[in-house]
């Protein structure tokens, strides 16, 4: 064989591998793009709990004590007022979607109340706000249910 011959030889055998590397690339970005539209996908599909659910006045189900919700911000940030039955301090409130259950935390700051705490889950089944009572000043929690008055 002819030097020139060889090298036609393999420059033709080098260019018939080329549009095998090309298709296994272009396969390859497709599957690529496909799984990340999927995963993208679900993710937007799933906003969670609305969290203006939590917006209107709750009475608790064992006595007086009215806990009025509003205006919750997308930075997880919620108004309260409570009342037993007059005005005690709120001073922090805010909401959050964890373990796909919408929840509201309550912190009181007032006489007889340094700091006591609600921990409550929305059920949207019974339209109930349900958690944890901690009452700072005795150191105990309670198990109690707050029903939607309006």
């Amino acid at each position: 064989m002819t030097r020139k011959t060889k090298k036609a030889t393999r420059a033709r055998a080098a260019g018939a591998r080329r549009p095998g590397w090309w298709i296994v690339g272009v396969i390859l970005l497709a599957v690529v793009a496909v799984v990340g539209y999927r995963i993208w996908e679900k993710n937007a599909a799933a906003p969670g709990p609305d969290p203006s659910t939590l917006v209107g006045r709750w009475l608790r189900t064992d006595g007086g004590y009215v806990l009025e919700l509003s205006d919750p911000a997308p930075d997880g940030l919620l108004k309260a007022a409570y009342f037993n039955p007059r005005p005690i301090n709120v001073s922090r409130a805010e909401w959050k979607v964890q373990d796909d259950h919408l929840r509201a935390f309550v912190e009181l700051r007032d006489v007889h109340y340094p700091g006591s705490t609600y921990t409550l889950d929305y059920r949207p089944a019974t339209d109930r706000l349900e958690g944890i009572y901690f009452h700072a000043a005795s150191r105990q929690q309670f198990d109690v249910e707050f029903e939607r008055t309006k």
